[in-house]
């Protein structure tokens, strides 16, 4: 059974189709990859997933649950993590305090007993921070962990919010374009811990990249979008080489078709 299936999904605002009936699975292991040019609607299927929007139409499941009407704090409890093209960080934390917000789903203490400090807070916080050091230890931020955030470089920025997302726990990550803005060795370095986090956590993948690079390295499947549609679906290569797909990138018609 596919761990992530999205049944023709749409999302329409007034006469724009954002999102025009895409479909596809992910299985459990996986790393997918979605692809296309700029305003082709990809970050808006990671929006309709994590329920940040409303579907106009179509179907999301989850783990076997049917999640289209869930309530977006409900996701991540149920193990979808996310982070976002926008670095969404509280600057004046440090990067402990902002790796540590991503546990709150986990809360099971009461509001009178965090008032009390009763010993079932103290071990849920020892238990938090433990999550939040091995996560730190993982993406090799020792050197930055009681730092502000506003001080630090884009690209660590970019790591802090990975770290968060894994914080939580999660059985899949929604990684909205995480090369964006990195060097060639940062890329890289993401592509190492791509693949650490499925073979080493257990994590299913679903990524947003423009890096093709970086999506061919570590994507099993990818889907190519453009205009809210889908374009094709594959391997990396395969992908690259539709027809459909170039033309999408360079702004022609494919051979035989009407430009």
């Amino acid at each position: 059974m596919s761990l992530l299936v999205a049944k023709d999904i749409a999302i329409h605002f007034g006469g724009v189709k954002a999102v025009d009936g895409v479909s596809f699975s992910v299985e459990e292991g996986e790393v997918f990859a979605i692809i296309g040019p700029n305003g082709a609607g990809k970050s808006t299927i990671f929006n309709l997933i994590s329920r940040i929007y409303p579907l106009t139409h179509g179907k999301i499941s989850f783990d076997g649950k049917d999640i289209t009407r869930l309530k977006a704090h409900d996701i991540a409890q149920l193990g979808i993590a996310r982070t976002f093209q926008n670095i969404e960080l509280f600057d004046h934390s440090t990067v402990l305090q902002n790796m540590l917000m991503g546990r709150h789903t986990h809360s099971r203490t009461s509001f009178v007993e965090n008032i009390l400090f009763t010993p079932k807070v103290r071990q849920q916080e020892r238990d938090h921070r433990k999550r939040v050091e091995e996560m730190i230890e993982f993406l090799e931020l020792e050197a930055y962990r009681n730092k502000m955030i506003a001080g630090l470089p884009y690209g660590v920025r970019k790591v802090v919010e990975i770290g968060r997302a894994l914080a939580i726990g999660p059985k899949m990550i929604l990684l909205d374009e995480p090369a964006s803005g990195l060097s060639v060795e940062e890329s890289q370095e993401v592509a190492f811990w791509i693949e650490d986090m499925r073979r080493d956590m257990g994590l299913t993948v679903l990524m947003v990249e423009h890096d093709m690079g970086l999506v061919s390295a570590v994507a099993d499947r990818v889907l190519a979008v453009a205009n809210g549609r889908m374009l094709a679906e594959g391997t990396a290569a395969e992908v690259q080489a539709d027809p459909h797909v170039q033309a999408a990138y360079l702004g022609t018609a494919p051979a035989g078709e009407p430009a």
